[in-house]
């Protein structure tokens, strides 16, 4: 592939691919938190890293890592010890993120601000090796981290006071959680930026779960989702000549609509179906059985009966007994006396 032929789009890929597969296997225990915006929150507190990383003349990553972790932790004490309520502890997060990086890049001499667009909408093509060496360590550590931690998260997630009750330390589990998103935000600002980050930590996490039968499902199939939006996204803003985060984003909200609209289809279907079963019992009050005065045929694994020419069978389920009309009944042929 033309796409593979130069090395700044094999580091554009490789750091899209691990990006598919973090920011989705942290976003879905947000999603089942409802705390869809904490990595928006972060990525305002990341913008300050940013800032002070390009005040001081260091290595910007490594600062907004810094900056990000220590915003997460501290949201989640002032969730859990003070009077102020998640969203509102949020909100000034993202003020507060955001005042900080303008104030402190105002401050930097003009040269160095001029890369500061990267950060924000993502600049994968800039990716250098350093930046791949670093974000390796990053998904190694939180992909491990879920690994091992994947079932006490989602016991915190789902329900704090169950999570307590049982003895699980719900705060320290909170501050992992906080401080995955807050490396996250970090490894994908490159990619997508800072602005859109949590659009590709959210929503394959919510298309998966539109489909998924359990959390663990869910799980991997969010990290797929991502993956192939990820990498899907990055190979189409080269041929396009088209901002790489924003098309990744468009990409997984065009499948989110898609899976969406599939759902509610296959929903409105099985409506359907189930009020014509309903409308067949509600004009078939004769409930079938042994002595009922109808015969019984013997049909596969289940016995139908002959009722006026048509076979009827019977199925109970939770709601009561509905019959299904499996065809009419065709009387089988008269033996024949055999020859002498």
């Amino acid at each position: 592939m033309e796409v593979l032929e130069f090395g700044f789009m094999q580091r554009a890929l490789l750091a899209s691919l691990m990006v598919g597969l973090v920011a989705p296997a942290v976003g879905v225990f947000l999603v089942q938190r409802r705390l869809s915006l904490l990595g928006d929150g972060l990525g305002h507190v990341a913008l300050t890293g940013v800032a002070v990383g390009v005040l001081t003349s260091t290595a910007p990553v490594g600062a907004a890592l810094v900056a990000a972790v220590l915003g997460a932790v501290l949201i989640e004490l002032v969730r859990a010890r003070g009077r102020t309520s998640g969203d509102v502890a949020l909100a000034v997060l993202f003020y507060g993120g955001i005042a900080g990086g303008v104030v402190l890049l105002s401050l930097a001499p003009r040269g160095r601000a001029t890369n500061l667009e990267a950060y924000l909408f993502g600049a994968i093509t800039t990716t250098s090796a350093a930046d791949l060496a670093v974000f390796a360590v990053i998904t190694v550590l939180v992909l491990g981290v879920v690994w091992l931690l994947g079932q006490r998260l989602y016991a915190v997630s789902d329900d704090e006071e169950y999570a307590r009750a049982v003895g699980l330390p719900v705060l320290a589990l909170n501050v992992v959680l906080a401080a995955l998103v807050a490396s996250t935000v970090v490894l994908s600002m490159r990619v997508v930026g800072l602005l859109l980050i949590s659009a590709l930590m959210i929503v394959p996490s919510a298309i998966a779960q539109q489909v998924g039968r359990s959390f663990r499902q869910t799980l991997y199939l969010a990290c797929a989702i991502g993956l192939v939006v990820s990498v899907a996204g990055t190979t189409t803003s080269y041929y396009a000549g088209t901002p790489s985060g924003g098309t990744i984003v468009l990409l997984a909200i065009a499948l989110f609509l898609l899976v969406t609209a599939g759902v509610a289809l296959r929903e409105a279907t099985a409506r359907r179906r189930h009020r014509r079963r309903a409308e067949v019992h509600a004009a078939h009050p004769h409930e079938h059985g042994e002595g009922c005065g109808h015969p019984a045929v013997p049909h596969g694994d289940h016995v139908d009966y002959d009722h006026d020419g048509h076979l009827h069978a019977p199925h109970r389920t939770g709601a009561g007994v509905h019959y299904d009309e499996h065809g009419e009944h065709v009387a089988p042929p008269a033996r024949q006396g055999s020859r002498p």
